[in-house]
């Protein structure tokens, strides 16, 4: 298949076929399984997922490769050419098994969109830049934790599976990838009351990363609820556990006042 790369979608193509393997290796697919391909591209993924689960849906956005890729696979491939920011993946059922060669230009707010349909999915294999895959596994304290790391450790269990060089990509993107496993946790190990008030405290924490959380929170959280909370008010946002956001969320979901007990 010919194909100009376009910029627009962000179009790097796998072709390293050891990577290839690997990763089909890793997914392990089976007859059976709910696949959902995001950006199929190419095909390079698409044909050793067809051949071991014999059907998958795919979420194409370039009308071109759609085109491409109906001819080739015909009714075993289920494509949807769409935007992936706006499908919804409850249209699909459950138990989803969702893969993808993710564009870098949409990886965050895709990564969002899948964790806000968490309960429907088995589990969820991407490669990703390998910067962002190091943002979503740090751990508080290291650099690399911020908002991305908070909001998808709260629903998922991950595992940065595999390194995948610049060079195994047409054309050859100025960064490396790593392909990384989601797991959804269910039951959650932490459940906000309200998910708002969590997403809300954690932006807030982050958008000043470098403040304390007194001055960063200022706006929401008054300095006695730390103390009562058992949080600092000295600390920073990086410092801080899902656990100790959740429990600053579920204080604000139970509707205290924050001016009110500052006085």
């Amino acid at each position: 298949m010919k194909h100009q790369p376009r910029k627009r979608f962000g179009q790097n193509f796998l072709t390293d076929q050891s990577a290839i393997a690997l990763i089909v290796a890793a997914i392990n697919p089976a007859p059976g399984d709910c696949l959902v391909e995001i950006g199929p591209g190419l095909g390079a993924l698409t044909r050793p997922l067809l051949a071991a689960a014999g059907g998958l849906h795919a979420i194409e956005i370039d009308r071109d490769l759609a085109d491409a890729l109906r001819q080739e696979f015909g009714a075993r491939l289920d494509l949807h050419t769409t935007d992936v920011l706006k499908f919804d993946f409850a249209a699909l059922g459950a138990r989803l098994r969702v893969i993808g060669n993710l564009p870098y230009n949409i990886s965050t707010p895709l990564l969002f969109h899948l964790a806000d349909c968490a309960e429907l999915i088995c589990d969820i294999h991407v490669m990703l830049q390998k910067e962002v895959v190091e943002r979503m596994v740090a751990a508080p304290g290291d650099s690399n934790y911020g908002r991305l790391s908070v909001m998808l450790q709260y629903r998922f269990e991950m595992e940065q599976l595999l390194d995948v060089p610049a060079a195994a990509f047409d054309p050859v993107p100025k960064v490396d990838s790593a392909v990384i496993r989601l797991m959804p946790l269910l039951p959650q190990r932490w459940k906000a009351r309200d998910d708002m008030q969590l997403r809300r405290v954690v932006a807030a924490a982050f958008s000043q990363r470098r403040k304390t959380l007194r001055n960063s929170l200022r706006k929401l959280i008054s300095e006695p609820v730390f103390d009562a909370l058992a949080i600092s008010p000295t600390a920073r946002a990086q410092e801080l556990s899902v656990a100790q956001f959740v429990a600053l969320a579920d204080y604000l979901a139970n509707g205290a006042d924050p001016a009110a007990v500052a006085t």
